[in-house]
């Protein structure tokens, strides 16, 4: 990766959101976070300094304001998928195959990638993604029925959102 580049959303019913991408595709979403924090954020997780231009992300900024804004129901964007290990993005590559509006365990997950009894490796892969919302991990719940975890601002408040706002039925 030889650069970074990041802008924000305009006001979402959550926020604004800081949005990044390398030449390749789309490396982050964050929301909470100041400018400074994202900068630190994006230099410490892939070592990199990242130029504020929100053109360069104009489109990612956009999609994601859509999407919050219930406009859109499935993103077109391109992710640059380098920046996580395998198994991760197997996990992901999975959650992304789950539909608007429809929730997946973390055991399916983990039966769809070939590792049934990996489902607390898929939880932690869940946990680190860097890309939510547009990698829909908000969409996999406990086998229970209930949310658990979630690794955005406000935690289950904000994953319950994200599921309602898609008429997603939970428990």
């Amino acid at each position: 990766m030889d650069k970074l580049y990041f802008g924000q959303t305009g006001r979402t019913p959550l926020g604004k959101f800081w949005v990044a991408a390398s030449d390749i595709g789309l490396v982050a979403v964050e929301w909470g976070q100041t400018r400074a924090e994202f900068e630190a954020y994006l230099s410490k997780r892939f070592k990199h300094a990242a130029e504020f231009s929100p053109d360069r992300v104009h489109e990612s900024a956009t999609q994601v304001l859509e999407y919050l804004s219930g406009q859109r129901r499935a993103f077109s964007l391109v992710i640059d998928w380098t920046v996580m290990r395998q198994f991760q993005q197997s996990v992901l590559h999975a959650t992304c195959e789950i539909p608007y509006g429809e929730t997946r365990t973390y055991k399916e997950i983990a039966g769809n990638i070939g590792r049934p009894k990996a489902a607390r490796a898929v939880g932690r892969a869940e946990a680190t993604n860097p890309v939510p919302l547009v990698i829909p991990c908000h969409r996999v719940i406990g086998m229970d029925g209930k949310l658990h975890g979630y690794g955005m601002v406000e935690g289950i408040k904000t994953k319950a959102w994200l599921l309602k706002l898609e008429g997603a039925m939970i428990a």
